[in-house]
């Protein structure tokens, strides 16, 4: 547990792999969220903000993203409605909502669904901003998404680090026969990051840690190993989606997984561009090796989550 490194004014939100966590922070300019989950989960997002010791009856006053994927931007929307604020996103990622681009964000494009909102403000990558009484500078954290920040308060040296770094890993790296700079822009965002001495990490999915050095060096080993092999990167790549968009469909009938596949951009251009199976090749891998790693089962003749997972 890290909670007695983090200074009292922030409120983390643990969630699942379908909404990223939430960082609440409190001051006198009133409540800042920091990403807001997915849009299934945007009830779950407002009662746990308006839950929090402190905010009965109180508005927010901002909400800020890290990144523009569905699973950190998907509450935006519905809080909006509720509370009137504004919403401040990464300046490289503003294009993208503007023209609300499905495929930069991965929205349709990915088969994941997302509301949307307005953009009020921008941030750009170093700038710095008062957020819960506490100085954050904004870092750029290309990678995961070309457009991605991270935020760092050096006085409590914490880090929230949306998809950058997790205490296992990152947010898949696209192959490099997709985006050709996105793989060396996740060694150069570790290497930043590596620089700042940070006490505790805030992550995009799960629990905030302290040892920041081993989860650096886990994410570097990783990373290498991605490097060296594009037909891996291609190959991961497909089996998070796929489990991402079977948590949030719930089940989905494994007769339909090739079609499927061949239907969704995101699967159809990596395997014309990296694995060139048939779709139906394509489907038994990402199903088999899914089933193999526990991260789904079947049901009858649907496949469904291997856990629940409460939001």
């Amino acid at each position: 547990m890290v909670a007695h490194l983090l200074p009292p004014q922030l409120h983390v939100f643990v969630r699942d792999w379908l909404s990223a966590n939430n960082l609440l922070l409190s001051g006198r300019d009133g409540y800042v969220l920091i990403d807001t989950g997915y849009v299934a989960h945007a009830g779950i997002t407002a009662a746990l903000v308006e839950g929090a010791r402190g905010t009965r009856g109180a508005k927010l006053a901002r909400i800020v993203n890290t990144h523009g994927h569905s699973d950190h931007v998907g509450g935006n929307a519905a809080l909006v409605r509720r509370h009137g604020c504004p919403v401040a996103v990464p300046s490289a990622e503003a294009p993208k909502f503007a023209a609300w681009d499905g495929k930069a964000l991965l929205y349709d494009y990915a088969d994941q669904r997302c509301e949307r909102f307005p953009v009020d403000e921008t941030i750009d990558a170093g700038s710095t901003h008062v957020w819960g009484d506490l100085e954050w500078r904004a870092l750029a954290a290309p990678g995961h998404d070309s457009g991605a920040l991270v935020f760092w308060n050096p006085e409590h040296r914490v880090l929230v680090t949306g998809d950058a770094l997790w205490e296992r890993g990152f947010g898949f790296v696209m192959p490099r026969a997709i985006d050709p700079a996105a793989m060396g822009e996740a060694r150069a965002t570790l290497d930043l990051l590596a620089t700042l001495d940070a006490r505790v990490v805030i992550p995009g999915h799960g629990e905030p840690f302290a040892d920041v050095g081993a989860a650096l060096e886990r994410a570097y080993s990783r990373l290498a190993a991605l490097e060296a092999d594009d037909e891996r990167v291609a190959r991961h790549a497909v089996k998070v989606m796929f489990t991402y968009s079977l948590l949030d469909r719930r089940r989905f009938p494994e007769a339909d997984v090739a079609a499927y596949i061949d239907r969704i951009g995101f699967y159809r251009d990596l395997n014309a561009a990296i694995l060139r199976m048939a779709p139906r090749d394509l489907a038994t891998l990402i199903v088999d090796e899914l089933l193999k790693a526990g991260a789904i089962r079947r049901d009858g003749a649907d496949l469904v989550p291997a856990a629940a997972e409460a939001g």
